[in-house]
């Protein structure tokens, strides 16, 4: 059977995990990206998203039940202020998970775990990209193929 196998344990107990992932959403929320391995990183985006979710509404009912989460006032401010406002118009998908290999001693799978709208380099990539707009034609070969003779037979004369 299969009872409470929904989600990752971490090879941890309740209040063991969930202080790591409390820890590491105050981390993440500080500092805007953290190196961690792929489980954590996964398991952090199931329990940090929802917080980050209520921050959209900024209200003392909302801002107290974050901080039961986190138990950090600067992480509860820093999200309410500054984060929430990047975020307000986006509908969900806050962070991002980017693999960057295996760890060395012990062969696990690692990432960053980064909050999306914090990423420079990738929020410049995706400016360039928006102004850049191809037009795709049905017929490909065909067009390709047609322009192509008579620009030879011209060259040759």
């Amino acid at each position: 059977m299969r009872h409470n196998k929904k989600f990752n344990h971490l090879s941890r107990k309740k209040a063991h995990r969930d202080s790591l992932l409390a820890n590491m959403t105050v981390s993440l929320l500080m500092h805007k990206r953290i190196f961690t391995t792929l489980a954590k990183a996964k398991a952090l985006r199931v329990y940090a998203e929802p917080l980050i979710n209520r921050a959209k509404n900024d209200t003392m009912n909302n801002r107290r039940v974050v901080f039961a989460y986190l138990q950090n006032k600067e992480a509860v401010k820093e999200l309410f202020n500054e984060i929430a406002q990047k975020i307000a118009e986006r509908p969900g998908g806050y962070t991002r998970i980017l693999k960057t290999g295996n760890r060395l001693g012990d062969n696990a799978k690692t990432c960053f775990i980064e909050l999306v709208d914090y990423n420079e380099a990738m929020l410049k990539d995706s400016k360039k990209s928006e102004g850049k707009k191809t037009r795709r034609s049905r017929g490909k070969k065909a067009s390709a193929e047609a322009p192509a003779a008579p620009a030879e037979e011209k060259s040759a004369e």
